[in-house]
Protein backbone atom coordinates (compact mmCIF):
# COMPACT_ATOMS: atom_id res chain seq x y z
CA UNK A 1 0.00 0.00 0.00
CA UNK A 2 2.95 2.33 0.66
CA UNK A 3 4.06 2.12 -2.97
CA UNK A 4 0.56 2.91 -4.09
CA UNK A 5 0.38 6.00 -1.89
CA UNK A 6 3.73 7.25 -3.16
CA UNK A 7 2.63 6.80 -6.76
CA UNK A 8 -0.70 8.50 -6.06
CA UNK A 9 1.03 11.44 -4.34
CA UNK A 10 3.33 11.81 -7.33
CA UNK A 11 0.27 11.73 -9.58
CA UNK A 12 -1.36 14.51 -7.58
CA UNK A 13 1.72 16.70 -8.06
CA UNK A 14 1.77 15.99 -11.79
CA UNK A 15 -1.92 16.80 -12.22
CA UNK A 16 -1.70 20.07 -10.29
CA UNK A 17 1.46 21.05 -12.13
CA UNK A 18 -0.18 20.39 -15.48
CA UNK A 19 -3.17 22.48 -14.45
CA UNK A 20 -0.99 25.41 -13.45
CA UNK A 21 1.17 25.13 -16.57
CA UNK A 22 -1.76 25.18 -18.96
CA UNK A 23 -3.46 27.83 -16.84
CA UNK A 24 -0.39 30.02 -17.37
CA UNK A 25 -0.66 29.43 -21.10
CA UNK A 26 -4.33 30.44 -21.07
CA UNK A 27 -3.44 33.61 -19.17
CA UNK A 28 -0.74 34.45 -21.70
CA UNK A 29 -3.02 33.86 -24.66
CA UNK A 30 -6.00 35.93 -23.44
CA UNK A 31 -4.20 38.41 -21.20
CA UNK A 32 -5.89 37.01 -18.12
CA UNK A 33 -4.90 36.46 -14.52
CA UNK A 34 -2.28 33.81 -13.88
CA UNK A 35 -3.62 31.33 -11.29
CA UNK A 36 -0.49 31.70 -9.14
CA UNK A 37 -0.50 35.49 -9.42
CA UNK A 38 -4.22 35.62 -8.65
CA UNK A 39 -3.83 33.62 -5.44
CA UNK A 40 -0.66 35.51 -4.50
CA UNK A 41 -2.33 38.90 -4.96
CA UNK A 42 -5.21 37.81 -2.76
CA UNK A 43 -2.74 36.75 -0.08
CA UNK A 44 -1.10 40.18 -0.28
CA UNK A 45 -4.44 41.95 0.08
CA UNK A 46 -5.66 39.71 2.91
CA UNK A 47 -2.39 39.69 4.86
CA UNK A 48 -2.51 41.67 8.12
CA UNK A 49 -0.59 44.93 8.21
CA UNK A 50 2.22 43.70 10.49
CA UNK A 51 2.89 40.82 8.07
CA UNK A 52 3.25 43.27 5.18
CA UNK A 53 5.54 45.48 7.24
CA UNK A 54 7.71 42.51 8.19
CA UNK A 55 8.02 41.39 4.57
CA UNK A 56 9.06 44.82 3.31
CA UNK A 57 11.54 45.30 6.14
CA UNK A 58 13.14 41.86 6.13
CA UNK A 59 12.68 40.60 2.58
CA UNK A 60 12.94 43.82 0.58
CA UNK A 61 12.51 43.34 -3.15
CA UNK A 62 12.73 39.56 -2.68
CA UNK A 63 9.27 39.50 -1.08
CA UNK A 64 7.47 38.91 -4.37
CA UNK A 65 9.47 35.90 -5.64
CA UNK A 66 9.37 34.46 -2.14
CA UNK A 67 5.58 34.81 -2.09
CA UNK A 68 5.27 33.15 -5.49
CA UNK A 69 7.52 30.34 -4.28
CA UNK A 70 5.38 30.02 -1.17
CA UNK A 71 2.19 29.74 -3.22
CA UNK A 72 3.77 27.06 -5.42
CA UNK A 73 5.04 25.18 -2.37
CA UNK A 74 1.58 25.26 -0.74
CA UNK A 75 -0.03 24.01 -3.97
CA UNK A 76 2.55 21.22 -4.16
CA UNK A 77 1.86 20.09 -0.58
CA UNK A 78 -1.89 20.20 -1.15
CA UNK A 79 -1.62 18.27 -4.41
CA UNK A 80 0.67 15.71 -2.80
CA UNK A 81 -1.81 15.14 0.03
CA UNK A 82 -4.76 14.98 -2.36
CA UNK A 83 -2.97 12.40 -4.49
CA UNK A 84 -2.00 10.37 -1.45
CA UNK A 85 -5.61 10.34 -0.27
CA UNK A 86 -6.58 9.14 -3.75
CA UNK A 87 -4.65 5.92 -3.23
CA UNK A 88 -7.56 4.65 -1.16
CA UNK A 89 -10.29 7.25 -1.77
CA UNK A 90 -10.16 8.39 -5.40
CA UNK A 91 -13.37 10.40 -5.25
CA UNK A 92 -12.11 12.47 -2.34
CA UNK A 93 -8.89 13.20 -4.24
CA UNK A 94 -10.95 14.48 -7.18
CA UNK A 95 -13.02 16.70 -4.85
CA UNK A 96 -9.87 18.15 -3.29
CA UNK A 97 -8.38 18.84 -6.72
CA UNK A 98 -11.56 20.58 -7.84
CA UNK A 99 -11.36 22.69 -4.68
CA UNK A 100 -7.87 23.79 -5.65
CA UNK A 101 -9.11 24.88 -9.06
CA UNK A 102 -12.09 26.69 -7.57
CA UNK A 103 -9.67 28.61 -5.34
CA UNK A 104 -7.82 29.87 -8.42
CA UNK A 105 -11.10 30.95 -10.04
CA UNK A 106 -12.30 32.75 -6.91
CA UNK A 107 -8.98 34.56 -6.54
CA UNK A 108 -9.27 35.87 -10.09
CA UNK A 109 -12.96 36.73 -9.71
CA UNK A 110 -12.69 38.67 -6.46
CA UNK A 111 -9.15 40.05 -6.39
CA UNK A 112 -7.34 42.92 -8.07
CA UNK A 113 -6.35 42.06 -11.59
CA UNK A 114 -5.10 43.64 -14.80
CA UNK A 115 -7.85 41.88 -16.78
CA UNK A 116 -11.13 43.76 -17.13
CA UNK A 117 -13.09 41.26 -19.23
CA UNK A 118 -14.78 38.59 -17.04
CA UNK A 119 -13.84 35.88 -19.52
CA UNK A 120 -10.16 36.72 -19.49
CA UNK A 121 -10.24 37.03 -15.70
CA UNK A 122 -11.71 33.58 -15.15
CA UNK A 123 -10.54 31.48 -18.10
CA UNK A 124 -7.04 30.64 -16.76
CA UNK A 125 -8.54 29.40 -13.50
CA UNK A 126 -11.14 27.35 -15.34
CA UNK A 127 -8.41 25.77 -17.47
CA UNK A 128 -6.42 24.99 -14.34
CA UNK A 129 -9.43 23.33 -12.72
CA UNK A 130 -10.31 21.22 -15.76
CA UNK A 131 -6.76 20.07 -16.52
CA UNK A 132 -5.90 19.27 -12.90
CA UNK A 133 -9.17 17.37 -12.39
CA UNK A 134 -8.92 15.37 -15.60
CA UNK A 135 -5.27 14.73 -14.84
CA UNK A 136 -5.87 13.28 -11.38
CA UNK A 137 -8.75 11.14 -12.69
CA UNK A 138 -6.60 9.66 -15.47
CA UNK A 139 -3.65 9.06 -13.17
CA UNK A 140 -5.75 7.34 -10.50
CA UNK A 141 -7.37 5.15 -13.16
CA UNK A 142 -3.93 4.17 -14.40
CA UNK A 143 -3.04 3.34 -10.83
CA UNK A 144 -5.89 0.84 -10.73
CA UNK A 145 -8.78 0.50 -8.27
CA UNK A 146 -7.95 0.51 -4.58
CA UNK A 147 -7.31 -3.00 -3.22
CA UNK A 148 -9.95 -4.40 -0.94
CA UNK A 149 -9.09 -4.75 2.76
CA UNK A 150 -8.94 -8.56 2.28
CA UNK A 151 -6.37 -8.14 -0.52
CA UNK A 152 -4.06 -6.02 1.61
CA UNK A 153 -4.75 -7.55 5.02
CA UNK A 154 -3.26 -10.69 6.61
CA UNK A 155 -5.24 -13.90 6.90
CA UNK A 156 -7.18 -14.24 10.13
CA UNK A 157 -7.20 -17.40 12.25
CA UNK A 158 -10.60 -18.45 10.92
CA UNK A 159 -9.76 -17.93 7.24
CA UNK A 160 -9.00 -20.90 5.07
CA UNK A 161 -5.89 -21.10 2.95
CA UNK A 162 -7.28 -23.40 0.27
CA UNK A 163 -7.62 -22.18 -3.28
CA UNK A 164 -11.32 -23.11 -3.34
CA UNK A 165 -12.03 -20.80 -0.41
CA UNK A 166 -10.28 -17.82 -1.99
CA UNK A 167 -12.59 -15.47 -3.91
CA UNK A 168 -11.74 -14.71 -7.49
CA UNK A 169 -10.05 -11.42 -8.25
CA UNK A 170 -12.72 -9.06 -9.64
CA UNK A 171 -10.05 -7.07 -11.49
CA UNK A 172 -8.74 -10.18 -13.34
CA UNK A 173 -11.45 -12.82 -13.87
CA UNK A 174 -10.30 -16.38 -13.41
CA UNK A 175 -7.48 -15.41 -11.03
CA UNK A 176 -7.42 -15.60 -7.28
CA UNK A 177 -5.99 -13.14 -4.80
CA UNK A 178 -3.20 -15.56 -4.06
CA UNK A 179 -1.91 -15.49 -7.61
CA UNK A 180 0.58 -12.83 -8.67
CA UNK A 181 -0.82 -10.70 -11.44
CA UNK A 182 1.51 -10.28 -14.38
CA UNK A 183 1.80 -6.68 -15.47
CA UNK A 184 3.45 -4.86 -18.31
CA UNK A 185 6.80 -4.01 -16.81
CA UNK A 186 5.44 -4.78 -13.37
CA UNK A 187 6.41 -7.29 -10.74
CA UNK A 188 4.75 -9.76 -8.45
CA UNK A 189 5.14 -7.29 -5.60
CA UNK A 190 2.76 -4.77 -7.24
CA UNK A 191 -0.86 -4.79 -6.15
CA UNK A 192 -3.34 -6.57 -8.44
CA UNK A 193 -4.49 -4.48 -11.38
CA UNK A 194 -1.50 -2.14 -11.45
CA UNK A 195 0.15 -1.61 -14.80
CA UNK A 196 3.39 0.25 -14.25
CA UNK A 197 3.93 1.14 -17.89
CA UNK A 198 0.44 2.53 -18.27
CA UNK A 199 0.84 4.60 -15.11
CA UNK A 200 4.19 6.06 -16.18
CA UNK A 201 2.97 6.85 -19.69
CA UNK A 202 -0.14 8.58 -18.31
CA UNK A 203 1.73 10.61 -15.68
CA UNK A 204 4.54 11.61 -18.02
CA UNK A 205 2.11 12.61 -20.77
CA UNK A 206 0.12 14.83 -18.43
CA UNK A 207 3.28 16.32 -16.95
CA UNK A 208 4.72 16.98 -20.38
CA UNK A 209 1.55 18.78 -21.45
CA UNK A 210 1.77 21.06 -18.42
CA UNK A 211 5.48 21.73 -18.92
CA UNK A 212 4.90 22.50 -22.59
CA UNK A 213 2.08 24.90 -21.68
CA UNK A 214 4.30 26.73 -19.22
CA UNK A 215 7.17 26.94 -21.72
CA UNK A 216 4.95 28.23 -24.52
CA UNK A 217 3.37 30.80 -22.16
CA UNK A 218 6.78 32.39 -21.77
CA UNK A 219 7.13 32.68 -25.54
CA UNK A 220 3.71 34.13 -26.31
CA UNK A 221 4.22 37.74 -27.39
CA UNK A 222 2.27 40.08 -25.16
CA UNK A 223 2.13 42.88 -27.72
CA UNK A 224 3.88 45.31 -25.37
CA UNK A 225 7.62 45.02 -24.94
CA UNK A 226 10.69 47.19 -24.54
CA UNK A 227 10.52 48.14 -28.21
CA UNK A 228 6.97 49.44 -27.70
CA UNK A 229 8.06 51.48 -24.71
CA UNK A 230 11.15 52.84 -26.45
CA UNK A 231 9.04 53.88 -29.44
CA UNK A 232 7.21 56.45 -27.31
CA UNK A 233 8.76 59.82 -28.18
CA UNK A 234 8.62 62.27 -25.32
CA UNK A 235 8.87 65.86 -26.64
CA UNK A 236 11.31 68.33 -25.17
CA UNK A 237 9.69 69.92 -22.11
CA UNK A 238 8.41 73.44 -22.44
CA UNK A 239 9.74 74.10 -18.94
CA UNK A 240 13.07 72.26 -18.61
CA UNK A 241 14.77 71.56 -15.31
CA UNK A 242 17.27 74.14 -14.13
CA UNK A 243 20.90 73.37 -14.73
CA UNK A 244 22.49 71.44 -11.88
CA UNK A 245 24.60 73.74 -9.70
CA UNK A 246 28.30 73.06 -9.44
CA UNK A 247 29.15 70.80 -6.52
CA UNK A 248 25.78 69.03 -6.32
CA UNK A 249 27.60 65.68 -6.25
CA UNK A 250 30.39 64.78 -3.84
CA UNK A 251 33.50 62.78 -4.66
CA UNK A 252 33.29 60.10 -1.96
CA UNK A 253 33.20 56.56 -3.34
CA UNK A 254 30.14 54.62 -2.29
CA UNK A 255 27.83 57.55 -1.60
CA UNK A 256 24.45 57.53 -3.38
CA UNK A 257 24.60 59.06 -6.84
CA UNK A 258 22.71 62.33 -7.12
CA UNK A 259 20.44 60.82 -9.78
CA UNK A 260 19.43 57.25 -9.02
CA UNK A 261 19.68 55.08 -12.17
CA UNK A 262 16.33 53.71 -13.28
CA UNK A 263 17.46 50.12 -12.80
CA UNK A 264 18.51 50.90 -9.23
CA UNK A 265 15.48 52.97 -8.27
CA UNK A 266 13.50 51.30 -5.51
CA UNK A 267 10.26 49.50 -6.29
CA UNK A 268 7.68 48.82 -3.57
CA UNK A 269 4.17 47.83 -4.69
CA UNK A 270 1.62 45.06 -4.31
CA UNK A 271 1.91 43.46 -7.75
CA UNK A 272 3.58 40.10 -8.35
CA UNK A 273 4.05 40.84 -12.05
CA UNK A 274 4.87 44.22 -13.58
CA UNK A 275 1.99 45.50 -15.75
CA UNK A 276 2.85 46.12 -19.38
CA UNK A 277 0.20 48.57 -20.45
CA UNK A 278 -0.22 49.18 -24.16
CA UNK A 279 0.33 52.93 -24.64
CA UNK A 280 -1.83 52.85 -27.76
CA UNK A 281 -4.88 51.81 -25.74
CA UNK A 282 -4.15 53.67 -22.52
CA UNK A 283 -6.59 56.34 -21.34
CA UNK A 284 -6.88 58.46 -18.22
CA UNK A 285 -10.33 59.45 -17.03
CA UNK A 286 -10.65 62.65 -14.93
CA UNK A 287 -14.08 62.87 -13.30
CA UNK A 288 -15.97 63.24 -10.04
CA UNK A 289 -16.48 66.68 -8.53
CA UNK A 290 -15.50 68.52 -11.69
CA UNK A 291 -17.40 70.69 -14.15
CA UNK A 292 -16.13 68.80 -17.20
CA UNK A 293 -15.12 65.17 -17.37
CA UNK A 294 -11.93 64.63 -19.35
CA UNK A 295 -10.59 61.56 -21.09
CA UNK A 296 -6.96 61.82 -22.14
CA UNK A 297 -4.84 59.35 -24.08
CA UNK A 298 -1.06 59.37 -24.13
CA UNK A 299 -0.88 61.51 -27.27
CA UNK A 300 -3.10 64.11 -25.57
CA UNK A 301 -0.70 64.33 -22.64
CA UNK A 302 2.41 64.48 -24.82
CA UNK A 303 0.89 67.35 -26.82
CA UNK A 304 0.45 69.45 -23.69
CA UNK A 305 2.84 71.75 -21.87
CA UNK A 306 5.45 69.48 -20.28
CA UNK A 307 7.62 70.31 -17.30
CA UNK A 308 10.92 68.71 -16.28
CA UNK A 309 11.83 68.59 -12.60
CA UNK A 310 14.27 66.86 -10.25
CA UNK A 311 12.30 65.20 -7.44
CA UNK A 312 13.28 62.76 -4.70
CA UNK A 313 10.70 60.10 -3.88
CA UNK A 314 10.46 58.23 -0.59
CA UNK A 315 8.44 55.16 0.34
CA UNK A 316 6.60 55.23 3.65
CA UNK A 317 7.90 51.71 4.32
CA UNK A 318 11.46 52.98 4.44
CA UNK A 319 13.08 52.24 7.77
CA UNK A 320 15.57 54.68 9.29
CA UNK A 321 18.64 54.44 7.03
CA UNK A 322 16.72 52.26 4.57
CA UNK A 323 17.06 51.98 0.78
CA UNK A 324 13.56 53.01 -0.33
CA UNK A 325 14.43 56.54 -1.42
CA UNK A 326 15.71 57.73 -4.78
CA UNK A 327 16.16 60.87 -6.86
CA UNK A 328 15.27 61.22 -10.53
CA UNK A 329 14.61 63.77 -13.25
CA UNK A 330 10.96 63.55 -14.28
CA UNK A 331 9.02 64.93 -17.27
CA UNK A 332 5.26 65.26 -17.12
CA UNK A 333 2.12 67.35 -17.34
CA UNK A 334 1.30 69.52 -14.32
CA UNK A 335 -1.71 68.06 -12.56
CA UNK A 336 -2.86 71.53 -11.52
CA UNK A 337 -3.35 72.49 -15.18
CA UNK A 338 -5.52 69.42 -15.80
CA UNK A 339 -7.60 70.21 -12.72
CA UNK A 340 -8.10 73.81 -13.83
CA UNK A 341 -9.30 72.61 -17.20
CA UNK A 342 -11.72 70.14 -15.60
CA UNK A 343 -12.97 72.72 -13.11
CA UNK A 344 -12.86 71.55 -9.50
CA UNK A 345 -16.13 72.02 -7.66
CA UNK A 346 -16.50 73.51 -4.19
CA UNK A 347 -16.21 71.06 -1.32
CA UNK A 348 -13.69 68.73 -2.94
CA UNK A 349 -10.61 68.08 -0.82
CA UNK A 350 -9.12 64.86 -2.25
CA UNK A 351 -8.38 62.86 -5.35
CA UNK A 352 -8.81 59.10 -5.56
CA UNK A 353 -6.49 57.74 -8.23
CA UNK A 354 -6.67 54.16 -9.45
CA UNK A 355 -4.02 51.95 -10.96
CA UNK A 356 -4.63 49.55 -13.85
CA UNK A 357 -4.87 46.67 -11.35
CA UNK A 358 -7.54 48.39 -9.25
CA UNK A 359 -5.36 49.68 -6.40
CA UNK A 360 -6.58 53.04 -5.10
CA UNK A 361 -4.63 55.93 -3.59
CA UNK A 362 -6.01 59.03 -1.86
CA UNK A 363 -4.18 62.34 -2.28
CA UNK A 364 -4.94 65.71 -0.65
CA UNK A 365 -6.23 68.09 -3.31
CA UNK A 366 -4.13 70.92 -1.88
CA UNK A 367 -0.92 69.00 -2.63
CA UNK A 368 -1.92 69.01 -6.31
CA UNK A 369 -2.87 72.69 -6.53
CA UNK A 370 -0.59 74.58 -4.13
CA UNK A 371 2.17 75.35 -6.64
CA UNK A 372 4.42 72.33 -6.14
CA UNK A 373 5.45 70.36 -9.23
CA UNK A 374 2.87 67.57 -8.97
CA UNK A 375 2.65 65.90 -12.37
CA UNK A 376 1.39 63.07 -14.50
CA UNK A 377 4.90 61.84 -15.31
CA UNK A 378 5.70 60.29 -18.69
CA UNK A 379 9.52 60.12 -18.52
CA UNK A 380 12.19 59.30 -15.95
CA UNK A 381 15.86 60.19 -16.25
CA UNK A 382 15.63 60.97 -19.94
CA UNK A 383 13.56 58.01 -21.17
CA UNK A 384 9.93 56.89 -21.17
CA UNK A 385 8.93 55.52 -17.79
CA UNK A 386 10.23 51.99 -17.23
CA UNK A 387 7.50 49.35 -16.95
CA UNK A 388 8.36 48.82 -13.28
CA UNK A 389 7.89 52.50 -12.52
CA UNK A 390 4.49 53.08 -14.08
CA UNK A 391 4.70 53.14 -17.88
CA UNK A 392 3.06 54.83 -19.63
CA UNK A 393 1.93 57.37 -16.99
CA UNK A 394 2.25 57.70 -13.23
CA UNK A 395 1.77 60.38 -10.59
CA UNK A 396 4.71 62.18 -8.97
CA UNK A 397 3.97 64.55 -6.09
CA UNK A 398 6.88 66.16 -4.21
CA UNK A 399 6.73 66.04 -0.43
CA UNK A 400 4.31 63.14 0.08
CA UNK A 401 5.08 59.51 0.71
CA UNK A 402 4.29 57.33 -2.28
CA UNK A 403 1.30 55.51 -0.80
CA UNK A 404 -0.71 58.76 -0.86
CA UNK A 405 0.62 60.20 -4.09
CA UNK A 406 2.71 58.06 -6.45
CA UNK A 407 0.07 56.06 -8.34
CA UNK A 408 1.78 53.99 -11.03
CA UNK A 409 0.04 52.72 -14.19
CA UNK A 410 -2.72 55.25 -13.46
CA UNK A 411 -6.01 54.98 -15.38
CA UNK A 412 -8.56 56.84 -13.23
CA UNK A 413 -8.45 60.21 -11.43
CA UNK A 414 -11.53 61.09 -9.40
CA UNK A 415 -11.91 64.44 -7.64
CA UNK A 416 -13.83 63.76 -4.44
CA UNK A 417 -13.82 64.20 -0.65
CA UNK A 418 -11.93 62.19 1.94
CA UNK A 419 -15.22 61.74 3.78
CA UNK A 420 -16.65 59.85 0.81
CA UNK A 421 -14.03 57.15 0.25
CA UNK A 422 -11.15 55.21 1.71
CA UNK A 423 -8.13 54.04 -0.25
CA UNK A 424 -6.23 50.75 -0.31
CA UNK A 425 -3.60 51.68 2.27
CA UNK A 426 -5.81 53.74 4.57
CA UNK A 427 -8.08 50.70 4.78
CA UNK A 428 -5.06 48.91 6.19
CA UNK A 429 -4.23 51.29 8.99
CA UNK A 430 -2.03 53.94 7.35
CA UNK A 431 -2.61 57.67 7.78
CA UNK A 432 -4.78 59.57 5.32
CA UNK A 433 -2.20 62.31 4.83
CA UNK A 434 1.54 61.67 4.97
CA UNK A 435 4.05 64.47 4.43
CA UNK A 436 7.63 63.22 4.20
CA UNK A 437 9.65 63.60 7.39
CA UNK A 438 13.14 65.08 7.58
CA UNK A 439 15.63 62.23 7.34
CA UNK A 440 19.31 61.47 6.78
CA UNK A 441 21.35 58.39 6.02
CA UNK A 442 24.97 57.25 6.26
CA UNK A 443 26.09 55.56 3.04
CA UNK A 444 29.82 55.41 3.83
CA UNK A 445 31.21 53.62 5.75
CA UNK A 446 28.89 50.65 5.71
CA UNK A 447 27.90 49.06 8.98
CA UNK A 448 30.65 46.99 10.62
CA UNK A 449 33.16 48.12 8.02
CA UNK A 450 36.83 48.02 8.95
CA UNK A 451 38.85 51.17 8.20
CA UNK A 452 42.38 52.35 8.82
CA UNK A 453 43.23 54.63 11.74
CA UNK A 454 43.86 58.27 10.84
CA UNK A 455 41.96 60.71 8.62
CA UNK A 456 38.62 59.14 7.66
CA UNK A 457 35.48 60.21 5.84
CA UNK A 458 31.79 59.51 6.25
CA UNK A 459 29.20 60.51 3.67
CA UNK A 460 25.55 60.12 2.83
CA UNK A 461 22.35 61.88 1.88
CA UNK A 462 19.64 63.87 3.65
CA UNK A 463 16.18 64.92 2.48
CA UNK A 464 13.19 67.03 3.53
CA UNK A 465 11.10 67.49 0.39
CA UNK A 466 9.23 70.82 0.15
CA UNK A 467 11.47 72.27 2.88
CA UNK A 468 15.03 71.48 1.86
CA UNK A 469 18.07 70.67 3.98
CA UNK A 470 20.06 73.45 5.68
CA UNK A 471 22.43 71.49 7.93
CA UNK A 472 23.73 67.98 8.57
CA UNK A 473 25.65 67.00 11.71
CA UNK A 474 27.54 63.87 12.69
CA UNK A 475 28.33 62.52 16.14
CA UNK A 476 31.21 60.14 16.85
CA UNK A 477 30.35 57.90 19.79
CA UNK A 478 28.98 60.19 22.53
CA UNK A 479 30.97 63.21 21.45
CA UNK A 480 29.63 66.60 20.38
CA UNK A 481 27.62 67.07 17.21
CA UNK A 482 29.88 68.43 14.49
CA UNK A 483 28.80 69.94 11.15
CA UNK A 484 29.19 67.99 7.94
CA UNK A 485 29.92 69.64 4.61
CA UNK A 486 26.83 69.89 2.42
CA UNK A 487 26.94 69.52 -1.34
CA UNK A 488 25.19 72.20 -3.37
CA UNK A 489 21.39 72.18 -3.34
CA UNK A 490 19.52 71.45 -6.56
CA UNK A 491 16.07 72.24 -5.15
CA UNK A 492 14.07 71.82 -1.97
CA UNK A 493 12.49 68.73 -3.54
CA UNK A 494 15.74 66.78 -3.89
CA UNK A 495 18.08 65.20 -1.44
CA UNK A 496 21.50 66.66 -0.61
CA UNK A 497 24.75 64.81 -0.27
CA UNK A 498 26.94 65.47 2.78
CA UNK A 499 30.53 64.67 3.75
CA UNK A 500 32.12 64.47 7.19
CA UNK A 501 35.84 64.14 7.84
CA UNK A 502 37.16 62.91 11.18
CA UNK A 503 40.20 61.42 12.81
CA UNK A 504 39.59 57.70 13.36
CA UNK A 505 41.34 56.21 16.38
CA UNK A 506 41.80 52.46 16.89
CA UNK A 507 38.78 50.66 18.32
CA UNK A 508 35.07 50.42 17.63
CA UNK A 509 33.13 53.61 16.99
CA UNK A 510 29.53 54.59 16.38
CA UNK A 511 28.70 57.29 13.86
CA UNK A 512 25.29 58.99 14.06
CA UNK A 513 23.81 61.53 11.65
CA UNK A 514 21.02 64.08 11.92
CA UNK A 515 19.67 66.80 9.62
CA UNK A 516 17.98 70.16 10.01
CA UNK A 517 15.52 71.34 7.39
CA UNK A 518 15.47 74.83 5.87
CA UNK A 519 12.64 75.83 8.19
CA UNK A 520 14.90 75.21 11.19
CA UNK A 521 13.31 71.97 12.35
CA UNK A 522 15.78 69.41 13.68
CA UNK A 523 15.32 65.79 12.69
CA UNK A 524 13.74 63.98 15.63
CA UNK A 525 15.66 61.33 17.54
CA UNK A 526 12.42 59.65 18.63
CA UNK A 527 12.19 56.21 17.07
CA UNK A 528 9.02 55.34 15.20
CA UNK A 529 8.17 52.45 12.89
CA UNK A 530 7.00 53.19 9.34
CA UNK A 531 3.36 52.52 10.21
CA UNK A 532 1.23 54.66 10.16
CA UNK A 533 2.94 57.69 8.56
CA UNK A 534 6.65 57.06 8.13
CA UNK A 535 9.62 56.07 10.28
CA UNK A 536 11.65 58.48 12.39
CA UNK A 537 14.85 58.36 14.42
CA UNK A 538 18.55 58.85 13.79
CA UNK A 539 20.59 56.57 11.57
CA UNK A 540 23.85 55.26 13.00
CA UNK A 541 26.50 52.82 11.92
CA UNK A 542 29.27 50.94 13.73
CA UNK A 543 32.80 50.90 12.31
CA UNK A 544 35.96 49.11 13.38
CA UNK A 545 39.19 51.08 13.20
CA UNK A 546 42.53 49.26 13.14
Amino acid sequence: MLRRRVRAGFGGLVAAGAGLGLGELAAALVGGTSPVVGVGTQLIDLAPGPAKDWAVKNLGTADKPILVGGVLFAVAIFALLAGTVGASRPRLAVVLTIGLGVLAILAAATGRTLATNPLTRLLPGVVTLIVATVGIVLILRALGPPPSPRAVGSAGPDETSTDDARPSNPLRPGRTDSEPVPTAGGSASDVPGFDRRRFLVTALSIGAAGAAGLAVSRLVPGGVDEATRAAVKVPAPGSPAQALPAGVSGDVAGVSRFFTPNKSFYRVDTLLTVPKVDPRNWELRIHGMVDRELRLNLADLLDRHLIERDITLTCVSNEVGGPYVGNARWIGVPIAEILREAGVQDGADAVRSTSVDGLTIGTPLTALTDGRDAMFAVAMNGEPLPFAHGFPVRMVVPGLYGYVSATKWIVDFEVTRFADFSAYWTDRGWSVEAPIKTASRIDVPKGFATIKAGPAVAAGVAWAQRRGISKVEVQVDDGPWRPAKLAAEDSIDTWRQWTFRWNATPGNHKLTVRATDAEGHLQTADRAAPRPNGSSGLHNTLVMVE
